[in-house]
């Protein structure tokens, strides 16, 4: 008998805290995964090494390079679990967080946004850390 295991992400959100801040879960709880993806910190390098200059568009480069990744590794935006989101200081968020929202296209994953000096390169304004889980 060929039984595949089906996969379950369920936002946990307790009524007992506060909701979440923006378009995420506090938490992901996954059952029946048997693949796990974990990214490094993903950055806005196109494939032709060129980096947009305004954080919105390094959003969209970096979102488009995660895409490339699950695709390699037969996974889709769904199976996000959580996100985590380097910006530099100073920078307007509101266009990470579009880029972030267009991309899981209404699913909720855990999201982290953590603001820092600087990131390796100077021109980098964003970087993206994620994890996913599939059958």
């Amino acid at each position: 008998m060929n039984c595949k295991t089906r996969i379950v992400h369920v936002p946990i959100t307790p009524t007992t805290i506060a909701p979440p801040a923006a378009n995420y879960a506090h938490a992901v709880l996954t059952t029946g995964a048997e693949r796990w993806l974990h990214t490094s910190g993903v950055v806005p390098t196109r494939p032709d090494g060129s980096v947009p200059e305004a954080i919105e568009d390094q959003a969209t480069v970096v979102w488009e390079n995660i895409g490339a990744m699950l695709a390699d590794a037969g996974m889709a935006a769904s199976d996000i679990v959580s996100v985590t989101t380097y910006a530099v200081v100073g920078q307007t968020l509101a266009g990470v967080m579009a880029a972030r929202d267009e991309f899981l296209d209404g699913h909720l994953a855990a999201s982290t946004l953590v603001t820092v000096p600087a990131l390796a390169r100077t021109e980098w304004k964003v970087e993206i850390a994620i994890v996913a889980a599939a059958t």
